[in-house]
């Protein structure tokens, strides 16, 4: 079942009305500052009582954050402020590609998280900060702010690729999208894989910490599962550039070996050179592969947005991320404070991933919490639990859970007692992919719905 004119619809319409938002702000210029002159009408006038926190990025730390604050600190006056009119999950969209869930699924609403957890939601696009006067600049007018959290996520750093050929950039985003931002992206590689006739169909594993380390692992299986069943005469060739599979090795190289010999290449040490698109050619630094279609996923590097606010950095993991005190994520500098980034823009080399964000949302959400309250608050690690599919007919899993702890030898962070269960084969793998649906339902209900709801555990991990 290809993808429907209706869930087109539901994603195109509104990805395409969030740049048609007229801004409402008027500025005038002073010399080389510009000041507002009006506060946008649609926040209510900042009350002096009430602390005011406002939260750029509507992801899942963001969601996090906003709702963990207003239990943290019920009188604060919360801002969600996010560009998308309704929220749509990276997590559990590999199964929507080959049709094992609805798009309705992965979609959830914005207003209904507001309106439950007691904070505003405001649909804008955060474009600028004046620090002195503690106000964010959107398209849709300036809020006035006492505490600032950014969680802006991830952008694409095509630059390792392209070299600054800024068409061929403009290709690759448009004709092979990565499909790790969700949205159009999904529905075109959805789109790519159910129109695919045969031949060979390339996936790419980024270079550094990229966002959810064995999704494309994951995607490979899926689609070459897709292509098995269906009978489509088709290759995955998922070009690595690491050495090896990042994690969860055993589980998805078994998968390669036993499930898919005549469908996934795997090669690793795969560091991308140059792409001719018009010969549909990949060079490498030691081969040449051509292919039929592709899925091409670049390194990545924090939301733009932090570096034009001045809150950037490079990074071992990345090449643009967060320059925040790794222990309290607040931004480093005087001019700097109360400025918070979480989620995926961080620094550190926490898996970029839903669960990992939502628990740090709330770990930030309480250091900013213990602030408003003139307390302190201990670092907590975020928690990576991580549930992959090897396959969908029938389903079978594998997963990790982890917390991370830091040392100081290495001046990192790392996994702290890793608990895995990476045998897909049997009961054991049908339990593991049914335990992905536990999962990604009680995080939608945590960053949802109204109310504490308890985080999804693994049994497996719970026993450990």
């Amino acid at each position: 079942m290809g993808l429907s004119r209706r869930d087109a619809l539901k994603v195109g319409v509104a990805a395409a009305s969030v740049g048609a938002m007229p801004a409402i702000a008027k500025e005038k210029e002073v010399g080389s500052e510009y000041y507002c002159k009006e506060i946008a009408t649609a926040v209510p006038k900042k009350q002096k009582e009430r602390p005011r926190v406002v939260v750029v990025g509507g992801g899942w730390a963001g969601l996090s954050f906003a709702k963990e604050l207003k239990i943290q600190v019920p009188h604060a006056d919360v801002i969600l402020v996010e560009q998308r009119f309704e929220f749509m999950s990276c997590p559990m969209s590999n199964l929507w590609l080959v049709d094992k869930v609805e798009l309705e699924y992965l979609m959830h609403d914005y207003l209904q998280a507001a309106r439950e957890n007691g904070y505003t939601y405001f649909q804008a696009s955060a474009t600028g900060i004046d620090k002195k006067r503690k106000l964010l600049k959107t398209s849709n007018g300036s809020i006035e702010y006492d505490y600032l959290v950014l969680a802006p996520g991830i952008d694409y750093d095509y630059d390792l690729w392209t070299h600054g050929d800024k068409e061929l950039e403009s290709r690759l985003r448009n004709e092979y999208p990565a499909a790790f931002m969700p949205g159009s992206e999904h529905m075109t590689l959805k789109k790519k894989i159910h129109n695919f006739k045969g031949g060979t169909f390339v996936l790419t594993v980024p270079r550094g910490n990229y966002r959810c380390l064995p999704a494309p692992y994951e995607r490979a299986c899926l689609i070459a599962d897709y292509f098995k069943t269906n009978g489509i005469k088709g290759k995955v060739l998922l070009l690595d550039e690491h050495e090896g599979i990042t994690i969860k090795d055993h589980g998805f190289s078994t998968a390669f070996k036993e499930l898919y010999n005549d469908y996934i290449h795997y090669e690793p040490n795969s560091v991308i050179q140059r792409i001719d698109l018009d010969k549909k050619i990949i060079e490498t630094e030691f081969d040449e592969w051509h292919f039929d279609d592709a899925a091409l996923y670049p390194p990545v590097r924090a939301g733009r947005i932090l570096e034009i606010f001045g809150l950037a950095k490079d990074t071992i993991y990345n090449r643009k991320e967060a320059n925040i005190d790794i222990f309290t994520y607040e931004a480093k500098g005087q001019e700097n404070k109360n400025i918070f980034v979480c989620g995926d823009a961080r620094p550190m080399g926490f898996s970029k991933s839903g669960n990992t964000s939502n628990t740090e949302g709330k770990n930030v959400a309480r250091e900013v919490a213990a602030r408003i309250l003139g307390k302190k608050h201990e670092w907590e690690s975020p928690v990576t639990v991580c549930i992959s599919d090897v396959s969908y007919n029938p389903e079978r899993g594998i997963f990790i859970h982890s917390e991370y702890a830091f040392n100081p030898k290495t001046n990192q962070f790392q996994f702290a007692t890793p608990v895995t269960d990476e045998v897909w084969k049997g009961k054991e793998g049908i339990t593991n992919a049914k335990a992905v649906y536990g999962w990604a339902e009680s995080m939608f209900a945590d960053m949802f719905q109204g109310g504490f709801t308890k985080g999804y555990i693994p049994e497996i991990a719970k026993e450990k």
